[in-house]
């Protein structure tokens, strides 16, 4: 049945207010006149409002019977009309006024967020007109300060309301909690639910949504222990807020604690609890239970969808992140851009190149592409992918580009060894006055170490940061540990390290220890390894170091101690793995491993290789073999190893132009990396490998990493 439309000529207004227009009848009351104001201002005909207006201007014998009760409730129609400059025309010309003229207009001008003309009205309010507000001006009043952030005028207003007596009012309550939480005083706001009595689920709502804003987590427990003692009735908003803030605590107690509450209620969940739900089991580590909740869902939306793919993501199980993305298709759910993001982070964490262009295909065409938080994403996935060129293309090609942009790309050119890149962006950053944040010094003080600028390193971590406004944190002095050790100032470097007031992890002391072994100070390295393994006996990467500074020293009674401490302490090396991806096949190679059913031809393949490279200047590092074998067994043990043979593979099986990217789950070795060196200047390959360090892009001999790493 099609909708009522509103009477569209004077004779059917006529139908809705006869009396207007009979002659020889008496004037409608002003009773009878209000109530069709009224009626017209609820249902917003402005056409019927105009004609009672007409005919109040014809009727009037002069403006000195001006009625403040009619002309209050034609100011009320055309604010609710949206003819805002209409109401203000009214309001300015009457000669007297009372709250009720001021509460009109003060409400759209806060609806609409003319929120400073709402403050100016209530200063004329006090000032100009002598009049004193009453609860509903208050809250407006309030509630303007609150969503313009006026912290200093809130608390203004908050001491007139004192005075006027009116703070145990509903409406001036829950604006007072809502300007306090929001203007970042949540203290303020705890202490008003002590001190006002009778405080309901909404200001409890309120403080406790306003304390998780505000990362004040341990104010948000104590809040939610209030309601529980007070036997505040719980709401849908409530449980929201509380698994949020067992997410951000990543307290799993708390978040059961608050499912089996929300159990025993009559609450009935609704997608937003759900989504929350899973979100904290997210967070809190606890995936099966995420998992449990969101398949017991019968009926699930794309905010339940992208709640689970958050959760797989935040759990790293990437690979079922991007599984379910088949299963919103299969359920006919379109994903919005959180869900590409999320999507696409999840392809860079296995730097699924293939998925992430696949996923980038699909952006195009659900026309997400411009959204922000998708580009950022995009900028992630091509870095960790391999393929920062077209990293850099989606950052060149936006509009605009906040901290997270900048931070994306900057912190991908240092991963990528591309430290000139990464410095000259961080100029552009600046020049673009971008506030550089803690995350983005990191990537320049990383790039300063690629590059070997100590002094510029210094001058970034004493001088600038000092300057912006930022605290060093333990990875900003890891990132000068390594800048000196690649400057081979390894005294130095020790010195910082032993001087410096920060709690120094295993990583920051691998650093030294990695760069004892390229500058070939095994005896400094020593000593190191014997401190790393003080702090954590049970770091397999030591182990191995140590070990393989034995081997180059060839003395084989340090790799047998070592070996056995190993075993005494059972340590095992994780053995070494590298995969490929080609024509949507993910290929893995494990060292010294013939399950694939090609190994026959792959290992052939690295032998041609091996045997054309040595012309070329290749020397196999048999030192770096920790077997007391001969030569020539050990050159068949470097020959095993997987980068080599996901390599030989993927030579074999795609085009000759086409590029070569390697994941390694170890660091790469150093015989494997001049071999690949020599096969990109062989074959004139690009080849990729990522191993746990750094990308090493190899290019006709060469590689991004400049032999250290």
């Amino acid at each position: 049945m099609p909708a009522r439309k509103p009477p569209t000529s004077p004779q059917a207004a006529t139908r809705c207010a006869p009396f207007l227009f009979k002659q020889n009848r008496a004037p409608p009351s002003v009773e009878d006149t209000l109530k069709l104001l009224k009626h017209s201002a609820d249902s917003k005909d402005l056409k019927l409002g105009k004609i009672i207006h007409a005919h109040l201007i014809i009727t009037t014998e002069s403006s000195r019977n001006e009625n403040v009760v009619l002309t209050n409730s034609l100011v009320n129609l055309y604010a609710k009309c949206n003819q805002i400059s209409i109401a203000r025309q009214l309001f300015d010309n009457m000669r007297q006024r009372n709250v009720v003229s001021y509460s009109s207009l003060m409400t759209w001008y806060l609806h609409n967020g003319f929120l400073l003309e709402t403050l100016k009205l209530f200063k004329n309010m006090v000032s100009g007109d002598n009049l004193e507000p009453n609860e509903y001006i208050f809250s407006i009043v309030l509630s303007s300060c609150s969503r313009s952030g006026r912290g200093a005028e809130g608390r203004q207003c908050h001491g007139y309301v004192f005075k006027s007596g009116l703070v145990f009012c509903k409406y001036v309550r829950n604006a007072l909690v809502e300007l306090y939480t929001k203007c970042l005083d949540v203290e303020m706001a705890k202490r008003l639910l002590d001190l006002l009595p009778g405080y309901d689920v909404f200001e409890y709502n309120s403080v406790l949504n306003g304390l998780i804003e505000n990362e004040c987590f341990r104010g948000g427990v104590e809040v939610l222990g209030k309601m529980v003692s007070g036997s505040v009735r719980w709401d849908s908003v409530t449980y929201v807020n509380a698994f949020g803030l067992s997410a951000s605590l990543k307290d799993l107690k708390l978040g059961l604690q608050v499912h089996s509450q929300m159990l025993k209620s009559d609450v009935e969940p609704d997608v937003f609890i759900n989504s929350a739900m899973i979100s904290m089991y997210g967070k809190c580590g606890k995936f099966s239970n995420a998992k449990k909740v969101f398949e017991g869902l019968e009926t699930r939306n794309v905010v339940l969808w992208t709640a689970m793919v958050a959760a797989c993501f935040q759990n790293e199980y990437f690979e079922e992140a991007l599984n379910l993305f088949c299963g919103m298709e299969y359920e006919d759910i379109r994903p919005n851009e959180f869900t590409f993001a999320v999507m696409l982070n999840s392809a860079a964490g296995l730097s699924a190149l293939r998925h992430g262009d696949l996923l980038h295909a699909h952006i195009e065409k659900s026309g997400f592409k411009e959204h922000l938080i998708v580009r950022n994403a995009l900028i992630n996935m091509y870095a960790k992918g391999g393929n920062i060129e077209a990293a850099n293309k989606v950052f060149s090609d936006m509009r605009y580009q906040d901290i997270i942009t900048w931070n994306a790309m900057l912190c991908g050119y240092s991963h990528h060894g591309l430290g000139r890149e990464a410095l000259t962006l961080f100029q552009n950053m600046l020049a673009a006055e971008e506030r550089p944040n803690h995350v983005t010094f990191v990537g320049v003080l990383s790039a300063c170490g690629h590059l070997g600028l100590v002094q510029e390193g210094f001058y970034y971590l004493n001088h600038l940061m000092k300057q912006i406004g930022i605290v060093p944190g333990l990875e900003h002095y890891t990132c000068i540990v390594g800048l000196l050790s690649k400057a081979g100032l390894l005294d130095e470097a020790e010195k910082f390290m032993r001087s410096t007031p920060v709690k120094w992890d295993v990583v920051a002391w691998h650093t030294l220890l990695n760069a004892s072994r390229v500058h070939q100070n095994y005896g400094f390295g020593r000593r190191i390894a014997e401190y790393i393994l003080h702090m954590d006996p049970n770091d397999v990467g030591t182990y191995i170091l140590l070990s393989n500074m034995y081997a180059k020293e060839k003395r084989w009674d340090g790799v047998s101690k070592i070996r056995k401490l190993m075993k005494v302490r059972k340590v095992k090396k994780e053995p070494g793995s590298s995969w490929t991806e080609i024509r949507n096949t993910t290929h893995v190679f494990i060292s010294g491993d013939s399950n694939h059913p090609e190994s026959s031809q792959i290992y052939e393949k690295v032998r041609e290789l091996s045997a054309k490279i040595k012309p070329l200047g290749y020397v196999p590092d048999v030192a770096a073999v920790l077997h007391d074998v001969e030569d020539e067994q050990k050159e068949d043990y470097l020959n095993h190893h997987s980068e080599k043979l996901a390599i030989a593979y993927a030579l074999m099986e795609t085009p000759p132009t086409a590029p070569i990217l390697v994941i390694k789950n170890l660091r790469m070795c150093d015989d494997c990396h001049s071999a690949v060196k020599l096969i990109s200047k062989l074959t004139k390959r690009d080849i990729i490998v990522r191993d746990t360090n750094r990308f090493h892009r190899f290019q006709d001999g060469c590689c991004s990493c400049t032999d250290y790493w």
